[in-house]
């Protein structure tokens, strides 16, 4: 069987203008990137060509990440794209991690003899992924209870006095920070939500100590790094803390004009993102820093990958440690054998592990016409404000499992 990877595409499915084809996907790229007519492979620093072979491979594999719930929106185009990329990592992760079935390799998107051997296993059984089970007509408990507390607070904070929410709400320019009383939490649309722990707790270099949560299809995926940024990764002494409340996001590019390090991420929609900035310079936000008020719409705070989560990547940025995550069934799940450490461990064979997770179910579980991720961001003590039955216990434990892999 012959081996596919990102570029591969089926006899007579070369589209007839590459560009074209590409466009859509690298129009946040810079100029000199966005108009290459090959593929960025984000797992090995290269640019793919398209590379037509003999036979219907692609629309086999294609065929067989939807039927078994890794990529329900595929087109079957016959073209080993960025979604096909993602949904065959997702496919080896599962194998590897929830199956527990480490003969499959690695997963790095490509599909050599192991990962072929592992997809007949699954044909022949009838095996189905069990995230598929899961849709919002049949969720989990955990996401019906994250909406909950999200509908809770957009309740409290657009009738509560608060300096933060006041500042957006009064914010005269546009953004893509919104007030609460315009926080949209339809359990159609993909929502992350981040929890903030210590933000004013002066650090000059910060731990990855905040969880992450992202709610989609029906289902909620715990990970964790920080909310806030890490003085040492700055580039000014004023560093940026992101506003808390809701944020509209899409999935784009980080390092966007970088040949070598340009990755899959997370992007403020079009107008930029609220921030405060560290006026006293003390490496943490405090009321002192709210007082001060907010600052322009920040474009540059994406969210993206840190490491396996020794080290803090942020310098404002919204990041995600590799080495682990907990799936829909409550199981931490462990990264560490192949999670990398930073971009020199991505050339020696590693992955951005749970990070790839995170971005591989955005790419596959958004609907087609639906470019957009909702991000929340709150306070630990939010949580008991808007839900006194929330577990007081919860981020600590959660971090500690995490963390301890």
């Amino acid at each position: 069987m012959s081996t596919l990877r990102l570029g591969s595409v089926d006899a007579g499915k070369l589209p007839a203008d590459k560009g074209d084809f590409l466009r859509p996907y690298h129009r946040w790229m810079a100029t000199r990137l966005r108009d290459r007519e090959q593929f960025r492979d984000e797992a090995n620093f290269q640019w793919q060509d398209f590379k037509e072979q003999s036979g219907n491979l692609v629309f086999r594999l294609q065929r067989f990440l939807k039927n078994k719930g890794f990529f329900p929106n595929a087109e079957l185009s016959g073209i080993f794209g960025y979604g096909t990329q993602s949904a065959t990592r997702l496919f080896q992760e599962y194998v590897y991690s929830i199956e527990g079935n480490k003969s499959i390799g690695l997963p790095d998107g490509v599909v050599g003899p192991k990962t072929w051997s592992h997809i007949d296993r699954w044909e022949s059984n009838g095996i189905i992924n069990d995230w598929a089970r899961h849709d919002l007509n049949n969720p989990t408990e955990e996401f019906r209870l994250w909406f909950e507390i999200l509908n809770k607070a957009k309740s409290h904070y657009s009738s509560s006095d608060n300096k933060i929410m006041a500042d957006v709400a009064g914010y005269p320019k546009t953004s893509d920070t919104y007030a609460p009383q315009h926080w949209d939490f339809d359990p159609a649309k993909t929502h992350l939500i981040g929890i903030r722990r210590n933000p004013d707790l002066s650090a000059q270099k910060r731990e990855n100590d905040d969880l992450f949560i992202l709610l989609i299809k029906g289902l909620a995926f715990t990970f964790w790094g920080s909310t806030d940024p890490s003085a040492s990764m700055a580039d000014r002494s004023d560093e940026a803390f992101l506003v808390e409340g809701q944020h509209k996001y899409r999935l784009s590019w980080h390092k966007i004009a970088s040949a070598q390090k340009i990755y899959k991420a997370l992007r403020p929609y079009s107008k930029g993102v609220l921030v405060y900035r560290d006026k006293v310079a003390d490496n943490a936000l405090t009321d002192a820093d709210i007082a001060a008020g907010l600052d322009e719409p920040n474009t540059t705070i994406n969210i993206h990958w840190s490491g396996d989560g020794r080290t803090n990547f942020s310098a404002g940025c919204q990041v995600i440690a590799g080495r682990s995550y907990i799936d829909p069934s409550g199981r931490v799940i462990s990264c560490k054998d192949y999670a990398g450490i930073s971009y020199d461990d991505l050339a020696r064979g590693k992955t951005r592990g749970a990070y790839n997770v995170l971005s591989d179910l955005v790419v596959c579980y958004n609907k087609p016409d639906d470019d957009c991720v909702w991000y929340t961001l709150g306070r630990e003590k939010n949580l008991s404000e808007v839900n006194s039955s929330f577990p007081a216990d919860y981020l600590k434990k959660s971090l500690n499992e995490l963390k301890n892999v």
